[in-house]
């Protein structure tokens, strides 16, 4: 148990190094999924396109929202925004940031899901076999004499071997070596322009917006770190809170026991006579309450964290200007004390 704890607490605290291993997990999770997945054409003109469609689409999107509920940040994000804004203006920048940091990590697995459905070329074949040039590949002085139902219907059987028999017509491995070349050579420059974009918006937005950059970086991770310290204080006050609780009512039995007995032969010691070792140990507890000992006080300390968070301004008794993100305005006098030691 020990063990599982340590590595929890280090996964914890190394969260972003965490995360990447996740998308990296489920990037290849994905590809593996693709390798053992049973690709079945249907090969009729009307169904092809959406079997391959949904191929190509259905199971990035639901790899892309794994990712973002595997991301922890995805509720911090949702509380950020629909927070009141209280004492504490909402950035959008900021905003914009933890979304975009949440996205890129879970485009990483659909991406990959792309990218190995194009090169292996299977899901483009069955979408675009009645597409097939018969006139520059295939026999086109026979193809006139077919309607262009007949036709669609002919070539939507290209993907299946064992029910194609327009071979008088088009030649299969022709069509199948010329789909996947086409295929091949989108899936490539897919990847070329992913890898790309993520240069630049990893490496050259950064030289750019620096400043406005470096803004966002730091309160998005002000606000996972306040979290996470709002969350162990409550944990540690529900501690606290709890063992009082409970103090108090063993206190109570003992002290219904003890008069109950008091005429007994074995009468213990009297109510309030506790060791002091006991009394110490409550008196500390008591202390992590911070003064909040009843529900109803600490419901209106969580509603009023929620509603109304305190100002991003150390030292300040009042918000200035109403907003917690904005600097400016007067600052109270500064006191200044000598001291002066007399050596004798």
């Amino acid at each position: 148990m020990d063990k599982f704890r340590m590595i929890f607490q280090f996964l914890q605290s190394n969260q972003e190094s965490f995360m990447n291993g996740i998308c990296g997990i489920m990037a290849l999770a994905s590809a593996q999924m693709y390798s053992a997945f049973d690709f079945n054409c249907p090969c009729l003109p009307g169904y092809n396109a959406a079997y391959s469609a949904g191929i190509l689409l259905a199971p990035p999107l639901v790899l892309f929202l794994l990712g973002l509920v595997l991301n922890n940040n995805v509720s911090m994000l949702a509380e950020e925004w629909k927070r009141p804004p209280g004492r504490r203006a909402k950035d959008p920048a900021v905003l914009r940031y933890m979304f975009c940091s949440m996205a890129q990590r879970a485009l990483i697995a659909p991406v990959v899901w792309v990218a190995v459905t194009l090169l292996d070329g299977k899901c483009f074949l069955c979408a675009f076999c009645t597409a097939v040039p018969v006139s520059v590949l295939g026999n086109g002085s026979l193809a006139p004499g077919l309607s262009p139902p007949e036709l669609a219907r002919l070539l939507a059987r290209v993907p299946c071997p064992d029910i194609y028999d327009g071979d008088w017509l088009l030649a299969r491995d022709v069509a199948v070596r010329y789909l996947r070349c086409i295929s091949q050579a989108l899936g490539w420059s897919f990847v070329l322009l992913t890898t790309l974009l993520a240069f630049v918006v990893r490496s050259v937005r950064p030289c750019f917006t620096q400043a406005a950059f470096l803004k966002s970086k730091y309160w998005s991770h002000y606000i996972d770190i306040e979290r996470k310290l709002f969350d162990e204080t409550c944990t540690e006050h529900a501690k606290a809170f709890a063992k009082v609780c409970i103090q108090q009512f063993f206190e109570a039995m003992n002290h219904d026991l003890e008069l109950g007995h008091a005429h007994g032969a074995l009468a213990t010691a009297p109510a309030g006579s506790a060791a002091p070792g006991t009394a110490d140990g409550a008196e500390e507890e008591r202390e992590k309450l911070r003064g909040i000992t009843d529900q109803g006080t600490m419901n209106r300390l969580l509603a009023s964290w929620h509603m109304c968070k305190p100002p991003l301004r150390l030292g300040q008794e009042e918000p200035l200007m109403g907003n917690g993100w904005a600097g400016g305005g007067p600052r109270p006098p500064r006191k200044e004390v000598a001291t002066y030691i007399s050596r004798v």
